[in-house]
């Protein structure tokens, strides 16, 4: 039994670290667990700058890895010996051989040491066209870090031991300038005790009661607060707006998630307000947007529901991927009802399991696309955080959304399905906007019976009472479910290929819902466009280049699902 802190709303944001170059770093992290080694970075243009301050005398190892291991990366090495400075390019082989760079793509631009600390400063272009460099992307980066008591010789640098790590973090994320009082207040939603059965996966659900406010405020920033030794086991926190006609006695304790025992007041919590996943950390608003609280329409009572992974315990697919859509006939009526001019996105969370290695949020316009809303072609399953916009994206009534997901389950030798376990899978964008609107839940899902009649399904009992439904015919199938089916038949990799390729073409059932359950009136199965190309295909880059008012607007949260194998669906959670 453990006692889990865990959502933290309030108003500071860090400050900029000044380099002794003179330079700012506005982005700053630990890369340790000792409190040795910070990493500091700005973009400049097409250019990143970076800034080492680490416990040692001697040599200073940072670099980019595809795993996060030593194999295939990309490395600097740099220090102060003897007085003189030095920074070097390297890379390693798939056999993790250290070499020399023959093209020298990094650039010190201060360097110094005294007793305790080595400070190295240094730039590089974003995309440099060497072979032997990574280049850096919105996507996620695994940094790896390295560093010795004693600097780097002629012969290179000594074997570094236990003095090496890895972090994936988001380079490339808008730089954020305000700095805020310390003074504003804030309020804490606290879960106590919480009791973890040993099993892999546990929902925990608790209600709390927001503060009375006499007039309008806005939350400006949420942070997570976990128990320190325990981080690796919260795998996600979402927090729910719930209905407000209830009185102190729904916050008497918490209970099991999606369990049938749970109390009714949980039904009532159907609209997401914040999401925080594994790997991030506290979200700021942007100066002129915030979370509004103290009007009837803002929450009273909400719903914190927890995510505990706690893991006690072949050959599969290299690439699947799902899809869901957010239809142009569904946000045509939505938005030409609630906000005609469109609605505004300004942050995206992208969110998977384990299986996940790639989601892209796309939109489309009168059949043409237009810029990816979010990306991440290099999806890490423990750093997931919210990625602020470096424009604000409108979208606009008879917009389309696809969000698309791809998976590899080469290690799995039984299929994998959509679920709330992290053995499961899931794919979700949720996407920060202003205004909010009625628009609670979009969703869709892929013709079922075309996607049976590929394994040779040729009835199902009618008329269909239960899911998952039952299966008539033929004889190898009679009586089993849709899972159950799909489990029996004989994968390869061949026909799981062309499967995939099946579901991403069929027909989608859509519903799109309001905040109090009601249904827009679009519904029933809609064709996708033909014209759609899968899967997005990304410019090639160009190297050498890049791509306030103190009024705070109330904002919505859009929640894209899309679930593998079984259905893909995309949902919308409004405020």
């Amino acid at each position: 039994m453990c006692c889990w802190p865990l959502l933290l709303l309030w108003g500071l944001l860090p400050g900029t670290a000044a380099g002794g170059s003179g330079r700012t770093y506005p982005h700053r992290t630990l890369l340790d667990s000792e409190g040795k080694y910070w990493l500091g970075w700005s973009q400049r243009g097409s250019q990143i700058a970076f800034r080492l301050q680490v416990r040692t005398a001697g040599y200073v190892g940072f670099g980019f890895s595809p795993t996060g291991a030593m194999a295939s990366a990309d490395i600097v090495v740099g220090g102060v010996a003897h007085g003189r400075p030095y920074l070097q390019d390297y890379f390693t082989n798939a056999n993790r051989e250290l070499k020399k760079d023959a093209q020298q793509d990094y650039h010190l631009e201060y360097a110094m040491e005294n007793s305790t600390h080595t400070i190295i400063e240094f730039t590089r272009e974003l995309h440099t066209c060497d072979i032997n460099d990574k280049s850096i992307t919105d996507s996620t980066v695994r940094v790896i870090w390295a560093y010795h008591h004693e600097d780097a010789g002629e012969a290179g640098p000594k074997y570094h031991d236990s003095n090496r790590g890895t972090k994936s973090l988001r380079l490339l994320n808008p730089e954020k300038t305000s700095v805020l009082s310390t003074a504003l207040p804030y309020f804490d939603l606290v879960n106590q005790d919480v009791p973890i059965p040993n099993k892999d996966t546990t929902y925990w659900c608790q209600m709390f009661k927001i503060p009375v406010f006499q007039e309008k405020h806005h939350v400006i920033k949420v942070e997570p607060v976990i128990q320190r030794g325990h981080e690796s086991l919260v795998h996600h926190i979402l927090l729910y707006q719930c209905s407000n006609n209830f009185n102190d006695s729904v916050l008497e304790s918490g209970h099991e998630c999606y369990h049938p025992n749970m109390p009714d007041a949980f039904l009532t919590c159907e609209t997401v307000i914040f999401a925080w996943a594994i790997g991030g950390e506290g979200f700021s608003y942007p100066p002129h947007v915030g979370l509004s609280l103290g009007t009837p329409l803002d929450p009273h009572y909400v719903l914190l529901e927890v995510h505990y992974d706690n893991p006690t315990y072949e050959e599969g697919m290299p690439e699947f991927q799902s899809e869901g859509h957010c239809t142009l006939e569904c946000l045509e009526e939505a938005l030409e009802a609630e906000k005609p001019s469109g609605i505004h996105v300004f942050a995206v969370l992208l969110h998977a399991h384990l299986a996940g290695r790639g989601i892209r949020l796309r939109h489309f316009r009168k059949g043409k696309e237009m810029k990816l809303l979010a990306y991440d072609d290099d999806f890490d399953f423990n750093f997931q955080e919210f990625q602020y916009l470096k424009e604000e994206q409108t979208i606009l009534p008879g917009d389309n959304l696809i969000t698309e997901c791809r998976y590899n389950t080469k290690d799995r030798a039984e299929m994998t399905w959509g679920g709330l376990s992290t053995r499961s899978e899931m794919c979700l964008s949720y996407l920060l906007y202003y205004p909010r609107i009625n628009l609670t839940r979009c969703a869709s899902i892929p013709d079922i019976m075309e996607q049976l009649q590929f394994i040779g399904v040729k009835e199902i009992y009618r008329p269909v009472t239960t899911w998952p439904f039952i299966i008539k015919s033929p004889k190898q199938y009679k009586n089993l479910s849709f899972m159950d089916a799909m489990n029996k038949f004989k994968w390869t990799k061949k026909e799981g290929l062309s499967f995939n390729k099946l579901v991403l073409s069929l027909p989608v059932n859509v519903r799109c819902s309001k905040t109090d359950n009601a249904e827009w009136s679009i519904q029933g199965m809609t064709a996708l466009p033909p014209d759609i190309e899968r899967p997005y295909k990304a410019e090639p880059l160009v190297c050498g280049t890049s791509s306030s008012s103190s009024l705070h607007r109330d904002f919505s949260i859009n929640l894209l699902v899309c679930l593998l194998l079984l259905s893909c669906t995309l949902s919308t959670k409004s405020l």
